[in-house]
């Protein structure tokens, strides 16, 4: 396979992930406040969020860094947290300050964490292989 085409379903895939990140945390917060998970309940506390992170991973051109913490994660992070209150606060949704705080954090661990894993990853099969070199 050519680094094109691994670069390809590495950036399809880091989308996927961070959407159904962003769809997950929806679902445990309409579960966690005993409200239907009815995909249309799911996608309208999720589409704030999801649009966020359109913005997020347009602001960093995120297709030629899907994996770096820093600025993709970061940025996708607080790109996710404040369009999505903003959109939240037009819409007529909740935006409530403990909402706010505990979707920031949420979200922090969500689209920040997997990219640090992922790094740690990297990182220690880089050293593997360095390890084995000649």
């Amino acid at each position: 396979m050519t680094d094109r085409g691994r670069n390809w379903k590495t950036v399809v895939g880091a989308l996927l992930l961070d959407a159904v990140l962003v769809v997950a945390f929806a679902v445990i917060g309409r579960r966690s406040h005993a409200e239907g998970l009815d995909p249309a309940g799911v996608l309208g506390t999720a589409w704030p969020f999801l649009a966020g992170l359109g913005v997020g991973w347009l602001a960093t051109r995120a297709w030629r860094h899907p994996l770096a913490v820093w600025p993709t994660g970061v940025v996708m992070w607080a790109s996710s947290v404040v369009v999505g209150m903003l959109l939240r606060l037009v819409s007529g949704q909740g935006t409530a300050v403990a909402f706010v705080i505990v979707a920031a954090v949420t979200l922090a661990i969500l689209l920040i964490g997997w990219r640090g894993v992922a790094w740690l990853i990297m990182r220690r099969s880089r050293a593997r292989v360095e390890a084995r070199a000649p």
